[in-house]
């Protein structure tokens, strides 16, 4: 493996491909390019572990280390049965294979998984008298199996678990966003750690959370204990260590407030338990408050968040958004508000045009995540001011 120059793919949700291009390249990736939910680009072992430990839109990060085709299962065994596999892992390392498969040739992606794993037991079996475990839990090394048609890339999976999982959260509601969503919403938003944040509906503080990590330049992994890339053969433990103090030093005060309203005091209690974790009760204000008898109380203002719907919670959803719509005009003048929604009937009710729609995945469920602009007079006034 060329050290120096990998080819790197990144992972992340619909919509957040653009988002993600501009963290990498921020971080000093090069050739970057956008793909169909990913990120590719080229950097160096240690860009490697600085985008693992920072970026925050970054799902997984693989490094593809050997790409062929082949038109049968026969040849696809053959191959890497002849791959040598000893350049990544030991045979005393345990692995796990993830895979994704888009091809009319092989249809099953846990045949084929169960194909690489012959292969990769085969070729240790045969070259060193000894078979290597399967781990699906925690292995030490982690490859990642894409066919696509006849195409079989192979690839590193130098993250472990998913990015999304931050290790701040301790107790989850009843539909938590997603940590990476949360931060791409917030990006999206403009959200840049200047002026105020608010969250109108919290639920477990996710994107509060998020809000305070962006706003204090928090690496995104700050709290994770493990990489994959710490079991790789070429891991560079002092490189890492350097990196992660050039983060951590870049980490900055933050003058405004971030606030999070709810009504549910479980939900409170979730969240103010999640704020705790992450080490931020000094930066995260949450309190019991019914958002529609809320007034705006911090200037300047961004809200973002992400109110119940059907299939989260069951409410009146006409009669709710209704309720949106009115706070945001009577209560919340001179405002940036976001939110997201999968009920593209009920935001309606809102009674006010979106200034933006972006299109965005909340699990599998298809969401819009919608801008609004409160000014006090017209916009028409606004214009002429």
């Amino acid at each position: 493996m060329d050290t120096d120059n990998l080819q790197i793919q990144i992972k992340t949700l619909f919509g957040l491909e653009p988002v993600l291009a501009e963290e990498i390249k921020k971080l000093g990736g090069k050739n970057v390019e956008v793909k169909n939910r990913a990120v590719n680009c080229e950097g160096d072992l240690g860009f490697l572990y600085k985008i693992n430990y920072s970026a925050r839109t970054a799902l997984k990060i693989l490094v593809p280390v050997f790409e062929f085709k082949a038109f049968n299962e026969h040849k696809f065994y053959e191959k890497l049965s002849k791959f040598s596999w000893e350049q990544f892992m030991d045979v005393d390392q345990t692995f796990a294979i993830d895979a994704t498969v888009n091809s009319e040739r092989f249809t099953h992606s846990q045949f084929m998984t169960l194909k690489m794993k012959d292969a990769i037991v085969d070729y240790f079996q045969y070259h060193f008298n000894k078979r290597p475990n399967v781990e699906t839990r925690n292995p030490d090394i982690k490859f990642h199996l894409h066919i696509d048609r006849e195409l079989v890339t192979i690839s590193l999976d130098s993250s472990g678990d998913p990015l999304f999982k931050r290790g701040y959260r301790k107790e989850q509601g009843q539909a938590p966003i997603n940590e990476v969503l949360a931060s791409g919403m917030l990006q999206l938003a403009g959200w840049d750690g200047k002026g105020n944040f608010l969250d109108p509906m919290c639920g477990s503080g996710t994107l509060l959370i998020e809000a305070a990590m962006i706003a204090m330049e928090l690496p995104a992994q700050i709290f994770r204990k493990k990489f994959a890339f710490q079991n790789w053969k070429n891991y560079d433990a002092e490189l890492f260590t350097k990196i992660k103090e050039f983060r951590i030093n870049r980490i900055k005060e933050f003058e405004g407030k971030i606030v999070g309203y709810d009504i549910d005091a479980r939900m409170l209690n979730a969240a103010r338990q999640n704020i705790e974790a992450a080490e931020m009760e000094d930066v995260i204000e949450v309190k019991k408050q019914n958002f529609f008898d809320s007034k705006k109380e911090l200037f300047p203002l961004l809200m973002v968040f992400n109110p119940p719907y059907d299939e989260r919670i069951s409410i009146n959803d006409d009669d709710f958004y209704k309720k949106i719509g009115d706070t945001f005009k009577t209560h919340y003048p001179n405002t940036l508000a976001w939110l997201i929604s999968s009920d593209l009937e009920a935001v309606k009710k809102i009674g006010l045009r979106p200034s933006r729609k972006i299109k965005l995945f909340n699990g599998k469920l298809e969401t819009r995540f919608l801008q609004y602009e409160m000014y006090e007079g017209s916009k028409k006034e606004k214009k002429q001011a």
